[in-house]
């Protein structure tokens, strides 16, 4: 038997829950930026994806408005920075409700390096950088989509395997439901299937 919910019914906040509770794991966007004044931010945002290939494009989206939003609609930059298991507290610490004229890098602890093609820093210890120019923003509701085109990426060599990622080093972090934080448990390869295959009953 199934409960159904109506968001009309029960409300923003009990539809938050449902949604971040049943839309996992979603990856997370460590996203440093710049304001125009200076002063560097880092946040996680867990609502992440792809949008584009060709231009490579990515999108995160600010629930509210925070830092990150503020100061990439100022700047036009952003990295994307990959957040691993190893740094699960100082993801989570970058997520407080810091003061905007906080910088988070030196409130938290976290070593930065120097982008190559925009102003924000990597977080150095993170495997991966994407540094992104911003492409356009959409306004949803009490959300604002801002997709960025990947203008450089930089990735650890100690997280390639033949030159290509590989998901046990990176060990990303994915968030959940509540409080609760996804890790790369099992990996299980599956090659897609093609038409034809499934047709004549190949299917795995």
């Amino acid at each position: 038997m199934r409960i159904d919910f109506s968001p009309a019914e029960i409300g923003r906040d009990a539809t938050y829950r449902l949604l971040t509770a049943t839309v996992v794991p979603r990856p997370i966007a460590w996203v440093s930026t710049v304001s125009a004044d200076g002063v560097a931010n880092l946040g996680p945002h867990s609502f992440f994806t792809i949008s584009s290939i060709e231009p490579p494009i990515v999108q995160f989206t600010s629930v509210a408005s925070r830092d990150s939003l503020r100061n990439v609609l100022e700047t036009r930059e952003f990295v994307v920075n990959l957040a691993p298991e190893p740094l699960m507290a100082e993801v989570n610490a970058s997520g407080a409700d810091f003061p905007a004229e906080v910088d988070e890098f030196e409130a938290i602890g976290l070593a930065t390096e120097p982008s190559l093609r925009v102003k924000p820093p990597r977080v150095a210890a993170s495997p991966v950088a994407l540094e992104c120019r911003l492409h356009s923003t959409i306004t949803l509701g009490d959300g604002t989509l801002v997709l960025g085109e990947v203008v450089h990426a930089a990735v650890d060599e100690s997280v390639l395997v033949d030159g290509h990622p590989e998901m046990g080093l990176l060990r990303p972090l994915s968030r959940l439901g509540r409080n609760e934080w996804g890790t790369t448990v099992a990996v299980t390869p599956v090659d897609r299937i093609s038409y034809a295959d499934w047709y004549q009953g190949k299917r795995g």
